[in-house]
């Protein structure tokens, strides 16, 4: 019987957990997405950049959207967010600074490279005035909902 795969592990895509999810189809969601980054024996030694996907918490005010990530270790200047109506795409990387060499980790499970997400939204936003900030390795990004019952009266001028 497989254990659960731990946070890490479902971020990284380390744990074999398509056996898990075999069993246990109910937590599925556990499963790590196709072209998630994996830390096993084989991709360590493949030379193909492998990228990430950025986890995230998404959950809706009344009149805003809000998505939260965390891209500690990551300068500002590497994030690069494109937003549509409908989606929003987070893409970076974080480099790592290798103070030793491989064979000297005992543990190895911080991960750096290039990672991305893209997050279909529940409903239509207004691009103009989306914000992005970053705050103690926390980005917060806020999109405000297209406001459907808003309405206005136009008058018809005379040509």
């Amino acid at each position: 019987m497989f254990r659960k795969p731990s946070f890490l592990e479902r971020l990284m895509g380390s744990a074999h957990t398509e056996e898990y999810a075999d069993e246990h189809e109910e937590t599925a969601q556990y499963l790590p997405p196709e072209g998630a980054a994996h830390w096993d024996e084989e991709s360590k030694h493949d030379d193909t950049p492998q990228e990430g996907e950025l986890p995230i918490d998404m959950y809706r005010t009344g009149d805003h959207i809000v998505i939260r990530a965390l891209v500690a270790g990551v300068n500002p200047d590497n994030l690069d967010i494109a937003i549509t109506r409908d989606t929003v795409t987070i893409r970076g990387s974080r480099d790592e600074d290798q103070e030793a060499p491989d064979e000297d980790y005992q543990f190895r499970e911080l991960y750096w490279g290039s990672f991305s997400r893209t997050i279909v939204l529940p409903e239509e936003i207004v691009i103009d005035e989306a914000t992005a900030k970053e705050k103690h390795g926390m980005l917060i990004i806020t999109l405000p909902k297209v406001d459907k019952d808003r309405s206005t009266r136009l008058k018809v001028k005379p040509h």
